[in-house]
């Protein structure tokens, strides 16, 4: 079984932020692959169902966490404990301001770099989970980060937005085999984007992001 979790905060006032950009990937994972309707359960909106594989195909839950980004890991904790699954069952999408608009990465581990979601996952159920990072860039300076994320993708966003997520959803078949480098590749393939300092970009006044590691 597959457990995929998107971050995000609850409710139509964030919806279009920065932020939720978790939540976007996996709501359109869900409806390209047919999943039903999501229900209340541990503390999130879930949704059970299959994503086909050329083994077959696999069990996968949705999980998007109902209290603010802050504390993601408690939905998603006890729904792989629920499940008895291991940290390598999980992927987690979230929003990535240390990648440039539109650029996607995989990692599985590591650290939380600030991101505070990602670090109430990791007391939850350690470190060592699959993250699928959502590029949406950096304003420039540290202190503009809080009001970055919580701020409304702009219309001219929606150029890279959209492809973005359409790529992640249409590529989850490799997820679900647990080819992760493949997945990243070919979301990148459906979605190019081009890999920039928007460091940079943000002091020039352009679209802002994050360097790439």
């Amino acid at each position: 079984m597959l457990l995929i979790a998107g971050l995000g905060n609850p409710g139509p006032t964030y919806a279009k932020n920065h932020h939720n950009i978790g939540f976007m990937a996996v709501d359109e994972i869900a409806r390209r692959w047919g999943f039903p309707a999501a229900r209340s359960r541990f503390h999130a909106q879930v949704a059970e169902g299959k994503i086909p594989t050329p083994q077959g195909d696999v069990r996968t839950l949705i999980l998007k966490p109902q209290g603010f980004y802050n504390e993601s890991g408690r939905a998603v904790g006890e729904a792989l404990k629920f499940f008895k699954l291991q940290p390598s069952d999980l992927v987690v999408f979230y929003d990535e301001i240390d990648l440039a608009p539109g650029r996607f990465r995989m990692k599985t581990g590591g650290g939380a770099a600030g991101n505070n979601g990602i670090r109430s996952i990791t007391a939850q159920v350690g470190p060592d989970f699959r993250r699928a990072r959502l590029g949406t860039g950096h304003p420039g300076h540290k202190d503009l980060v809080h009001g970055h994320v919580l701020s409304d993708f702009h219309k001219v966003d929606l150029k890279w937005v959209e492809p973005l997520i359409e790529a992640c959803a249409d590529a989850a078949p490799l997820l679900a085999a647990g080819e992760d480098e493949k997945y990243q590749t070919e979301v990148m393939r459906l979605a190019p984007a081009e890999k920039v300092d928007p460091r940079k970009l943000a002091r020039s006044g352009g679209a802002g992001g994050g360097g790439e590691p």
